[in-house]
């Protein structure tokens, strides 16, 4: 996994890495380097992933612009993607959509997640509100 540091929702989705891999018996496989939220950050995490031995066989960025920037570092080491190496990004962005990129996303209903927030926040306060017994 390629990190984002402090950036929102980076927390949620190591926490998340770390359990899916825990949960497939895959704990000794986690691994997790300092990515980044651009592809500047992608590319320079992905250069530092290709001088790694064993290799893995699939990265997971903090979101889709720095999947962007691994793609093309792996590109340009002439790393077979799909082949070789599997990428993910996160975000469902306009740019993963691309025909010369099409990039595996992973997408976000963020108009329904607002709403769920929204009527959680909603009912916790009427409850708060209602008079005791």
């Amino acid at each position: 996994m390629f990190d984002g540091g402090r950036a929102p929702g980076t927390a949620d989705r190591r926490r998340g890495y770390r359990t899916a891999m825990t949960r497939r018996s895959l704990a000794d496989h986690i691994r997790v380097l300092p990515g980044g939220l651009t592809e500047e950050d992608g590319a320079a995490a992905a250069r530092t992933l290709l001088a790694a031995r064993p290799r893995p066989s699939a990265v997971l960025a903090c979101n889709d612009r720095c999947a962007t920037g691994v793609l093309d570092a792996f590109l340009r080491a002439g790393v077979p993607v799909l082949d070789e190496m599997s990428v993910v990004g996160f975000g469902d962005s306009r740019l993963a959509r691309r025909a010369h990129i099409d990039l595996t996303t992973v997408g976000q209903d963020i108009p329904r997640l607002a709403e769920l927030a929204v009527g959680r926040a909603i009912a916790r306060m009427e409850a708060e509100a209602a008079p005791g017994p």
